[in-house]
Protein backbone atom coordinates (compact mmCIF):
# COMPACT_ATOMS: atom_id res chain seq x y z
CA UNK A 1 0.00 0.00 0.00
CA UNK A 2 1.06 3.62 -0.88
CA UNK A 3 0.74 6.33 0.88
CA UNK A 4 -1.88 8.05 -1.82
CA UNK A 5 -3.64 4.13 -1.42
CA UNK A 6 -3.93 5.18 2.46
CA UNK A 7 -5.37 8.56 1.46
CA UNK A 8 -7.63 6.81 -0.86
CA UNK A 9 -8.97 4.07 1.39
CA UNK A 10 -9.19 6.89 4.82
CA UNK A 11 -11.48 9.48 2.26
CA UNK A 12 -13.03 6.16 0.84
CA UNK A 13 -14.03 5.08 4.70
CA UNK A 14 -14.27 9.12 5.91
CA UNK A 15 -17.09 10.64 4.00
CA UNK A 16 -17.25 13.43 5.66
CA UNK A 17 -13.17 14.26 5.33
CA UNK A 18 -12.65 16.00 1.65
CA UNK A 19 -9.42 13.81 -0.42
CA UNK A 20 -7.60 17.23 0.25
CA UNK A 21 -8.35 16.92 4.44
CA UNK A 22 -7.54 13.38 4.49
CA UNK A 23 -4.10 13.81 2.63
CA UNK A 24 -3.40 16.59 4.93
CA UNK A 25 -3.75 14.40 7.85
CA UNK A 26 -1.84 11.82 6.34
CA UNK A 27 0.75 13.89 5.64
CA UNK A 28 0.28 15.19 9.51
CA UNK A 29 1.00 12.18 10.52
CA UNK A 30 3.52 10.90 8.90
CA UNK A 31 5.61 14.20 9.23
CA UNK A 32 5.26 13.98 13.23
CA UNK A 33 6.33 10.30 12.98
CA UNK A 34 9.91 11.53 11.43
CA UNK A 35 10.54 14.34 13.60
CA UNK A 36 10.05 12.20 16.71
CA UNK A 37 12.24 9.95 15.63
CA UNK A 38 14.36 12.43 14.30
CA UNK A 39 14.70 13.65 17.73
CA UNK A 40 15.42 9.91 19.40
CA UNK A 41 12.00 9.19 20.48
CA UNK A 42 10.31 6.21 20.32
CA UNK A 43 6.61 6.22 19.05
CA UNK A 44 3.82 3.31 20.09
CA UNK A 45 0.86 2.35 18.15
CA UNK A 46 -1.11 -0.07 20.36
CA UNK A 47 -2.20 -3.45 18.13
CA UNK A 48 -0.05 -1.99 15.18
CA UNK A 49 3.86 -2.13 16.26
CA UNK A 50 6.33 0.29 17.56
CA UNK A 51 9.05 2.37 16.08
CA UNK A 52 12.37 3.31 17.08
CA UNK A 53 16.39 4.12 16.32
CA UNK A 54 19.09 1.58 16.03
CA UNK A 55 22.46 2.49 16.24
CA UNK A 56 24.87 1.16 13.56
CA UNK A 57 28.06 0.93 14.25
CA UNK A 58 31.43 1.72 12.40
CA UNK A 59 32.76 -0.98 10.25
CA UNK A 60 35.23 -1.33 8.20
CA UNK A 61 34.11 -2.57 4.44
CA UNK A 62 35.54 -3.48 1.01
CA UNK A 63 34.75 -1.59 -2.45
CA UNK A 64 33.34 -4.38 -4.55
CA UNK A 65 34.89 -3.17 -7.92
CA UNK A 66 38.77 -2.59 -6.05
CA UNK A 67 38.43 -4.79 -3.10
CA UNK A 68 40.06 -1.55 -1.08
CA UNK A 69 38.97 -1.17 2.76
CA UNK A 70 36.43 1.42 3.35
CA UNK A 71 35.24 3.17 6.63
CA UNK A 72 31.31 2.99 6.82
CA UNK A 73 30.84 5.53 9.37
CA UNK A 74 28.12 4.81 12.38
CA UNK A 75 24.54 5.14 11.24
CA UNK A 76 21.10 5.75 13.01
CA UNK A 77 18.71 3.82 11.71
CA UNK A 78 14.98 3.46 12.27
CA UNK A 79 13.87 0.25 13.35
CA UNK A 80 9.63 -1.54 13.35
CA UNK A 81 8.98 -4.20 15.53
CA UNK A 82 5.33 -5.32 14.69
CA UNK A 83 2.88 -5.69 17.76
CA UNK A 84 1.57 -8.96 18.84
CA UNK A 85 -1.78 -8.07 17.53
CA UNK A 86 -0.11 -7.48 14.06
CA UNK A 87 1.84 -10.65 14.02
CA UNK A 88 -1.19 -12.55 14.61
CA UNK A 89 -3.35 -11.09 12.33
CA UNK A 90 -0.76 -11.77 9.59
CA UNK A 91 -0.12 -14.89 10.76
CA UNK A 92 -3.71 -15.68 10.85
CA UNK A 93 -4.05 -14.73 7.02
CA UNK A 94 -1.58 -16.93 5.45
CA UNK A 95 -3.34 -20.16 3.54
CA UNK A 96 -2.58 -23.24 4.69
CA UNK A 97 -0.28 -25.74 2.40
CA UNK A 98 -0.90 -28.99 2.01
Amino acid sequence: MTRSDLVAKLAERLSQLTQRDTEFAVKTILDAMSDALARGHRIEIRGFGSFSINRRPPRVGRNPRSGEQVTIPEKLVPHFKPGKALREGVDASLPVAD
